[in-house]
């Protein structure tokens, strides 16, 4: 009941797991990928320790194809399963048990696999690799891409649910991840997640200012700070800092209304202006004399 992609960026080494189904939280069940190892997703009639058991034999020296030989033929139920494999080098394996319900398939490339059960039609995991295949972006962008494709093709028979997107960066520490969203319970899942993943991607931004700041260096922060705004306009956050950055390069009746406009949304923002130094936010004491709240 999931269709799922996982693959290796050839350009960045970056592993990654997509995935959705008509099930509650899939997120922590399918997707499992490490830095430096592979990625793993375990669906079907899913046995969640393939993920956990595939990673660590992949970090112990076995390629994807030999970890998941050993899983699949020490597991009674592999009939029922599906299990797919990447390993850091961009080997890749897929296994679909005989006893899948139909439609139920997978289809590989060059350091990517598409696989899926309980599928409306046969087309949903050849659909994937070639939306996956003929995107362009980060890892993250061209693995939801697979993901709208699947849905194009028609998707889980059963409906909508939950998904989950999973991205580790080439190398670092087991803990260590690019992307890691969820979405537990949603009536479109893959529109949540992908806005999930544009806000995430909106406060990446946001905390690449919040460093510059700290350094000093507060026009390179409002840069940051716009960006993120452009990103995910609605978050009232996201718009105080804009504006505060809007006024710190010279654009002040815009970035005053900027901070209007979130302090109407947020009135906290008014009681948290007169606090910020002028080491936080050099444009903060003249914004707030010009809103009269100095």
């Amino acid at each position: 009941m999931t269709y799922s992609i996982l693959a290796r960026d050839p350009q960045t080494g970056e592993l990654g797991v997509a995935v959705q189904s008509h099930w509650f939280g899939v997120g922590p069940i399918v997707p499992w990928a490490r830095p430096g190892v592979g990625a793993v997703a375990t669906q079907a009639n899913v046995r969640v320790a393939h993920g956990p058991d595939a990673l660590e034999l992949m970090a112990g020296g076995m390629t994807a194809a030999d970890a998941l030989a050993r899983l699949i033929a020490a597991d009674p139920g592999a009939a029922s399963r599906q299990l797919a494999i990447v390993d850091a080098r961009g080997g890749v394996a897929a296994h679909t048990g005989e006893a899948c319900m139909a439609y139920a398939g997978h289809v590989t490339g060059a350091q990517v696999s598409c696989q899926a059960n309980i599928m409306a039609s046969p087309e949903v995991w050849p659909r994937m690799l070639e939306a996956f295949t003929t995107a362009a972006g980060p890892l993250a962008s061209r693995l939801l891409a697979a993901l709208d494709a699947a849905e194009q093709a028609g998707g889980d028979i059963r409906g909508r649910q939950s998904a989950a997107l999973l991205v580790v960066p080439a190398t670092g520490e087991p803990w260590q991840f690019d992307v890691r969203l969820h979405v537990e319970d949603h009536p479109e899942p893959l529109a949540e997640l992908r806005r999930l993943y544009e806000l995430q991607r909106a406060y990446e931004l946001a905390g690449q200012g919040d460093e510059l700041t700290g350094e000093g260096r507060h026009d390179e922060a409002a840069v940051r700070y716009e960006q993120a705004f452009a990103l995910a306009p609605d978050n009232h956050e996201l718009l105080f800092w804009a504006g505060l950055g809007a006024v710190q390069t010279g654009e002040t009746e815009r970035g005053l209304e900027l901070v209007r406009r979130a302090i109407a949304l947020q009135p906290g923002w008014a009681q948290l202006l007169p606090r910020l130094s002028g080491d936080a936010a050099p444009a903060a004491g003249l914004v707030c004399a010009r809103l009269g709240l100095a």
